[in-house]
């Protein structure tokens, strides 16, 4: 994430704003895994007093949907689904689909509300490649997306159409050594 900055101008004492295009980050991996320096860099950012926002779309277990976020800090709210398990496959009873639908909408009308300068869409690609999220809606979403914001997306074997339009890929590999 990039700071916002101002300048001055030459004929006036008072400041211009320089606005900072907002990236596409794209944290992916061959296997289902947390992202630790996505969170923590959720954290960083946040204690640095940016406003940010991590939806965890397939995580569960806790009430803690869209109308429940759990705030850490002063700048950083945190969502899930509104589900008692973790989603691990693409079949889901109705009140799961539903729940998910709804953080969706909500992630949507959220995008476009100003208040964040940072969103986490944690195991976005996940939901997608389950048929849970449409790949056309992702897209839609993030093109018209304000040009300032920043958003980080997660999870494993994220769809090429998403890899094509973002600013930086991360791939988190199992090293192994003998």
């Amino acid at each position: 994430m990039v700071a916002q900055l101002e300048i001055p101008t030459l004929k006036s004492s008072s400041p211009v704003p320089y606005a900072v295009k907002g990236l596409i980050q794209v944290f992916t991996g061959p296997q289902r895994c947390f992202f630790t320096n996505v969170m923590a860099e959720a954290l960083r950012i946040a204690g640095q007093g940016t406003q940010v926002l991590a939806i965890q779309f397939l995580k569960g277990g806790n009430n803690q949907g869209h109308d429940q976020p759990v705030r850490l800090g002063q700048n950083l709210d945190w969502i899930r689904c509104n589900v008692p398990r973790c989603i691990d496959t693409p079949e889901l009873d109705e009140v799961e689909t539903s729940s998910l639908q709804q953080l969706w909408q909500f992630t949507q009308r959220v995008v476009f509300e100003g208040k964040y300068s940072l969103i986490v869409l944690d195991e976005l690609s996940l939901a997608i490649n389950f048929g849970l999220i449409s790949e056309a809606e992702v897209l839609a979403l993030l093109e018209k997306r304000p040009s300032h914001l920043d958003l980080i997306l997660t999870g494993p074997d994220m769809p090429q159409a998403l890899l094509d339009i973002a600013d930086q890929i991360t791939e988190i590999r199992r090293s192994y050594r003998p």
